[in-house]
């Protein structure tokens, strides 16, 4: 399994979706910000993308822990449910080109996890409220309304809360679905894990204000994913950035600008003790049905190989999508979609 091409070798690549710096030059322009070059024109898209998004799902919110989460659905209430959790630093709508594919046979919905897109922050997170939410969720847009239980789906960071809670609550979910799931950093020896050791120093903390840039089209000009990589597809790139984006006070006072939606602080507030405890201890047993769909470029699964340790059954099914990075949507959208739907057609059965 090789590295996205388009990462320098030596370049830092994170954790997982984590955001870390990096120094000017240490990316190439395509991965570092790749929408720079449209200054803030939309990119052109084509008509199968252009057709999912007009399908405007219903934005509501749901009340959890005194946190209100923002949720997007789409399909009738009464289908068969499906829970979509987008990965860190990201929000809801990283599904809404993925979703209404869906919808023509579920009823879906798409959360904002607390502290990222258009949901509460908190001044605590954890694995085991994550996991409340997503309850909260489910229940509050209908999913459990059809004749079996929802199947939840997640991507990256979206994954492993995916994965706590079919591990410690199976009974709330049919099947579980997990999109590109890492778990912890890299094996600690390696040279990623001693390269973050020297080279990281700039992780967000409660002292360090966020940044406000003066016009969207700064803002737009430096987005980029992580774990770094190239856009697939630059009108996904495109679409995902304007909406983690909100507007803010100048730092100087002298009117609005733009701001990232998330909470920086998120990953210093996480308390990932229980879920590192199925990690470094016994692996819990999942006694629901489980996939986990990667990319054959995932730097996510390249550590894996290297001997990450992870709690993933170790007979679970696995589906390669080819030429893709970590983010499945932005490189190969219309393969995620074919594969869930495949999948989701004969599995897990009816029960």
């Amino acid at each position: 399994m090789a590295l996205d091409p388009a990462i320098k070798e030596g370049a830092p690549v994170g954790y997982d979706d984590r955001p870390i710096p990096s120094e000017p030059g240490a990316l190439p322009p395509e991965v570092q910000a790749p929408l720079a070059p449209f200054q803030g024109r939309e990119p052109d898209a084509p008509k199968w993308f252009q057709d999912a998004i007009a399908k405007e799902p219903e934005r509501t919110f749901v009340t959890s822990k005194g946190t209100q989460i923002e949720v997007l659905t789409w399909g009738e209430i009464g289908r068969p449910g499906l829970l979509l959790v987008h990965g860190n630093s990201a929000h809801a709508d990283w599904w809404s080109f993925i979703a209404p594919y869906l919808a023509e046979d579920y009823r879906v919905a798409s959360m904002s996890l607390a502290g990222m897109g258009a949901s509460d922050w908190r001044e605590t997170y954890a694995f085991q409220d994550f996991a409340e939410d997503a309850e909260a969720v489910a229940q509050a847009t209908g999913l459990y309304n059809g004749t079996v239980k929802p199947i939840y789906i997640g991507h990256s960071f979206g994954g492993s809360q995916v994965f706590f809670a079919a591990a410690h609550h199976p009974d709330r979910m049919r099947a579980a679905v997990l999109v590109d799931t890492g778990f912890g950093g890299p094996p600690p020896n390696s040279e990623e894990a001693k390269r973050l050791a020297r080279e990281v120093r700039n992780i967000p903390t409660g002292d360090r204000a966020q940044k406000v840039y003066p016009t969207l089209q700064a803002a737009l000009a430096r987005f980029r994913f992580m774990p770094p990589q190239a856009a697939g597809n630059l009108f996904v790139a495109d679409f995902i950035a304007r909406r983690s984006l909100k507007r803010a006070p100048l730092e100087d006072g002298s009117g609005e600008g733009w701001t990232w939606r998330f909470d920086p602080n998120m990953w210093a507030k996480l308390d990932r003790s229980l879920m590192m405890g199925s990690i470094n201890g016994k692996p819990p047993e999942v006694s629901i049905p489980m996939v986990h769909i990667f990319g054959d470029r995932s730097v996510v699964m390249t550590r894996r190989v290297e001997g990450q340790v992870s709690p993933l059954p170790k007979d679970m099914l696995e589906i390669v999508i080819p030429d893709s990075a970590h983010h499945i949507m932005v490189d190969q959208p219309l393969a995620l979609i074919a594969a869930l739907r495949g999948l989701l057609a004969a599995w897990p059965g009816k029960s």
